[in-house]
């Protein structure tokens, strides 16, 4: 199965993902500290180092799945706080943009539990409710 990367750090998902027998064949990570170890990691992986709200989706291939973490920090204990009303935390709608539109099998959305303290209970149900719309089951 292909699979695609999104907010992929150093790829610690990617490789439980590999280490299934799954190939993650392109990869979004905008932190340039980051790319010289997801390279490492990953040889064989397009990286692509853009900002993702300028990606277009036309260039991301075909895949099977999408996994990411979109940027925790907002919806985290240890920061701020701000959930949805953070540029990071919308990021999550980037992410949705881009499953609804590349229509894969399967997506995993990986984040932190401070996404379901009671603050962010809209923002994580109106999540949900968009993945649900495109079609797909959640747990």
């Amino acid at each position: 199965m292909k699979i695609i990367s999104l907010f992929s750090g150093a790829g610690g998902l990617d490789k439980g993902f590999e280490k299934a027998g799954m190939d993650v064949v392109w990869a979004n990570e905008f932190d340039k500290k980051i790319h010289e170890t997801y390279q490492y990691n990953f040889p064989e992986t397009t990286l692509n180092t853009e900002d993702i709200r300028k990606v277009k989706i036309s260039e991301i291939p075909d895949c099977d799945g999408i996994i990411g973490g979109p940027p925790c920090q907002s919806w985290s204990n240890a920061g701020a706080r701000r959930g949805i009303n953070d540029k990071r935390g919308l990021l999550f709608n980037t992410y949705c943009e881009i499953i609804n539109e590349k229509s894969p099998k399967f997506f995993l959305a990986e984040n932190v539990p401070g996404m379901l303290m009671k603050r962010n209970l809209q923002a994580t149900s109106e999540i949900i409710k968009e993945f649900k719309q495109m079609g797909y089951n959640t747990a």
